[in-house]
C-alpha cells in the first residue's frame, strides 16, 4: 500500500488485529483514540499501522493502574520489574518499548507530549515495531503504551 494510501486508511479506521474497524466502532474510548492518532504519525513516516494486541493492552492498563495506586512514575516498578518482564507476563513474546506519560487529559495531548518527546517519537515511529497495547489508570492521570515486535 502506498503512503498517501495507507495514510488515507489510518485517518478513516483503526487496526485492530489484521482488521480495520470504522473509527467510530473503537474512537470512542480514549485508548482507540491514542491508537488512531498514533497510526497516522506513522503512517506520515512510511510505517504500517499498529495492531492494537489485548496482551500488550494488559499490561499497559496494568501498569499505569499500578503507578496510579502506588504513586510513583517509572517504566520499573518499585520492585524492580521492567517493561519488557511484564509485557512477557501478560503473554506477549516479543517486547519492544514503552511510553508512559502523567497528567494529561486527552489522547491528543498525550499523544503530542510524546512526539515532542525525541525517545517517545522515536518508538511511535520505529516501523520495527508492529503491535501496542494502551493503558490509561482509572483516575485518567497515567498513560502507558507498551508496543511489541
Amino acid at each position: 500500500m502506498n503512503h498517501i494510501a495507507l495514510r488515507s486508511a489510518v485517518v478513516s479506521a483503526i487496526v485492530l488485529g489484521s482488521t480495520f474497524v470504522p473509527v467510530g466502532a473503537q474512537a470512542k474510548s480514549v485508548e482507540g483514540s491514542v491508537l488512531s492518532l498514533v497510526n497516522v504519525t506513522r503512517a506520515d513516516a512510511g510505517c504500517e499501522p499498529l495492531r492494537l494486541d489485548h496482551r500488550l493492552n494488559r499490561a499497559a492498563s496494568a501498569h499505569s493502574a499500578d503507578m496510579s495506586r502506588r504513586g510513583y512514575f517509572s517504566h520499573t516498578t518499585p520492585e524492580g520489574v521492567t517493561f519488557g518482564e511484564r509485557i512477557r507476563r501478560a503473554g506477549y513474546p516479543k517486547p519492544g518499548a514503552e511510553n508512559i506519560a502523567r497528567g494529561q487529559t486527552s489522547a491528543r495531548q498525550v499523544v503530542d507530549d510524546w512526539l515532542a518527546s525525541s525517545g517517545h517519537r522515536e518508538n511511535i515511529v520505529n516501523c520495527e515495531l508492529r503491535a501496542v497495547g494502551i493503558g490509561v489508570s482509572p483516575d485518567g492521570q497515567y498513560w502507558t503504551q507498551d508496543f511489541g515486535y
